[in-house]
Formats: structure tokens, sequence, C-alpha cells
């Protein structure tokens, strides 16, 4: 029995294809960025879609020759963008791990010299309740220290992924450009 994949839908409908992309960017239309208005919207409307569904992102443009011609490159520019933001994202992933892993190995040093500070400690004050305070006060230390590694691999990493999920589901949405009849003007 094959499971049937579920299609969402995005819509948009602008007055012009150019508004969907960043006007100062000097790159071919291909290579441009998405306006920050339209990307926020896309991922706006993916973010609150399943996971595992399927995108299909409408664009409702003018029909016009030079807007259909226009709207051919637009599969091609969105598949292009959203991949480049999911590579970006991936790189702000491996550096977040990157960072965790010297700040374990810098936390996971200062918890071993805590511990032997503690013993050593303990072997030199015979008062118990300042040699136990001493030796609470290392061991806290020492665990605060693996504070923020411990933070980065059970938390910090999610947001990212699933960031980096959406853009990859965003970069495989099938892009439909659907253009509308232009309403004929009305003359005096």
């Amino acid at each position: 029995m094959a499971t049937a994949i579920t299609q969402d839908v995005i819509e948009l409908r602008v007055d012009d294809v150019a508004q969907l992309f960043h006007t100062l960017d000097p790159f071919p239309f291909r290579e441009k960025d998405l306006d920050r208005e339209a990307e926020e919207y896309i991922v706006g409307w993916a973010r609150e879609l399943p996971a595992h569904h399927a995108i299909t992102i409408v664009i409702d443009f003018p029909d016009t020759e030079a807007q259909r011609k226009t709207a051919g490159d637009l599969a091609e520019a969105f598949r292009r963008y959203f991949a480049e933001r999911a590579d970006a994202v991936q790189r702000d992933l491996n550096e977040l791990f990157r960072i965790g892993r010297r700040s374990l190995a810098i936390g996971v040093a200062i918890l071993i010299a805590c511990l032997m500070a503690a013993h050593f400690v303990a072997g030199l004050l015979f008062e118990p309740p300042f040699r136990g305070l001493v030796e609470e006060s290392l061991l806290i230390l020492g665990w605060v220290a693996n504070w923020r590694p411990l933070e980065i691999f059970l938390y910090d990493w999610w947001p990212l992924a699933r960031r980096r999920d959406l853009y990859r589901q965003l970069a495989a949405a099938k892009v439909e450009p659907r253009p509308y009849p232009i309403a004929a003007s009305a003359a005096p």
C-alpha cells in the first residue's frame, strides 16, 4: 500500500514578478536573493505546515508576455535561494557544534581540575564546615563550566536543524507560476 504525500499550498499574488526579489541585488534574475518580506511570508507559512508534506508555492502574476517570461525562471530561482539558505544554516549548525566541542573540552578540563582541587582541599583542611563549603563550591564551579556545552548539545541545535530542514523543504517545493488576466483600464 503506497502512502500518498499530502501537498500543501502557499499562495502569493504579485503585481510584478520582480517584486519577489531584492531590487538592489546586481545578479541575474535566477541568482537574486528573495526580498526579505517575500521570504518571511513564505517561510512563515511553511513553518505552519507539517514537515512531511510536500509544498507547492503558487505565484499569481499579471498575464503579460514580459511577466510570463520572467516567471519561467521562478522555480529555479526559488530552488537556488532556499538551497543556499539551507547550506548557510548547516554551516551555522556546524560552527555551533564546533564551539560546543571546544567548550566541552574546556568544561571537562575545568571539572577535572575542580574535582582534583576539591580532593586536595579535603586533605589539607581539617575544619569540617569550611572544608565542605570549599569542596561544594569547587564542584559547583566545575559543573557550571559545563553548562554552555551541555546547553548547545541538548537544546541550541534543534532550532537550527528545524530551520535547515524547512529551507530544504522549500528548496524542493514545486513552484507554480499562475498568470491572472489584467483588468482593462477604464478610459474616460
